[in-house]
């Protein structure tokens, strides 16, 4: 399945501790490069967090953003009730020694352990936080591949359109090869000491030596038969693709450089465009 490197999705989760948050989103990189944000309470995660990704991403340059959003009240003070009861009995054995014995609510609240807050259990949270990231890989690489059978779409479009003017170019060459003979003939004939016959047939061979592309037919050929099994693996096939299109791009060139007849340039100048829109469709691919 052929993915794209361009692609964005999010995700939430409720916990106990507040609303997790996700968001992946990518484009196009030689590589794979990874930033990520997170909170302070997530920062141990980031080595987990960069392997799940990298287990199921081979290329591009992706943004990771985790956030957790506590709901209004979330962390506020709370009292101890335990604490309290304790420090309460503690007051009563006391008051019988000390009967001036006075107790300020802005001193008892400062006792430690009389307010606390609602913290969050790391181990818990970061399980929370890895079973939301797997759920958004999930929709983030399935946007990348609905992205990706539309650029495999277009890019069989233009490598069937490759076969295709091959196809036609090996049709015309006996046709251009046929009349540059009779051209190198006529011209053969009005020289003032005409060659003799096997001298002629000789100059003949040689030069339609140099017209023969029946080699990079048959590579472009083979080329596109490479692409179109490509395009059918499982796996990252970008970098591939971009050297195949290396020896496309070859071949045409050779076409181009060999042509005497302006059929076959035009066909050799059609083949570059094709290759050209082909390779623009191939930066986008994983």
């Amino acid at each position: 399945m052929i993915r794209s490197m361009t692609a964005f999705a999010s995700g939430e989760r409720v916990t106990p501790w507040g609303t997790l948050g996700c968001e992946l989103r990518s484009v196009n990189h030689r590589f794979l490069e990874l930033g990520v944000r997170l909170p302070d309470e997530l920062r141990a995660l980031e080595p987990a967090l960069r392997e799940r990704v990298a287990s199921r991403v081979a290329r591009g340059k992706i943004d990771l953003a985790l956030r957790l959003r506590t709901a209004d009240g979330d962390g506020a003070l709370q009292l101890n009730p335990g604490r309290l009861r304790e420090l309460s009995e503690l007051a009563l054995d006391l008051e019988a020694r000390f009967p001036r014995l006075q107790t300020d609510l802005t001193q008892l609240l400062q006792f430690p352990g009389v307010l606390q807050t609602q913290s969050a259990d790391p181990a818990a949270l970061q399980a929370q936080a890895l079973e939301l990231l797997e759920q958004v890989l999930d929709e983030f690489i399935r946007a990348r591949e609905r992205e990706g059978s539309k650029l495999s779409a277009v890019i069989i479009e233009r490598v069937d359109g490759i076969a295709a003017i091959a196809a036609e170019v090996r049709t015309l060459m006996p046709i251009i090869r046929a009349g540059q003979r009779s051209k190198l003939e006529a011209r053969m004939a009005d020289l003032a000491q005409p060659l003799d016959s096997g001298r002629l047939e000789q100059e003949l061979v040689m030069w339609l030596q140099k017209l023969d592309v029946d080699e990079e037919l048959d590579r472009l050929d083979s080329h596109v038969s490479e692409a179109r099994r490509v395009l059918k693996l499982k796996e990252a096939v970008g970098r591939r693709l971009d050297f195949l299109l290396q020896e496309f791009n070859r071949e045409a060139n050779t076409l181009g450089s060999k042509s005497v007849d302006a059929r076959s340039s035009a066909a050799a100048v059609e083949l570059k465009v094709l290759i050209d829109q082909v390779r623009e469709q191939i930066q986008n691919i994983e």
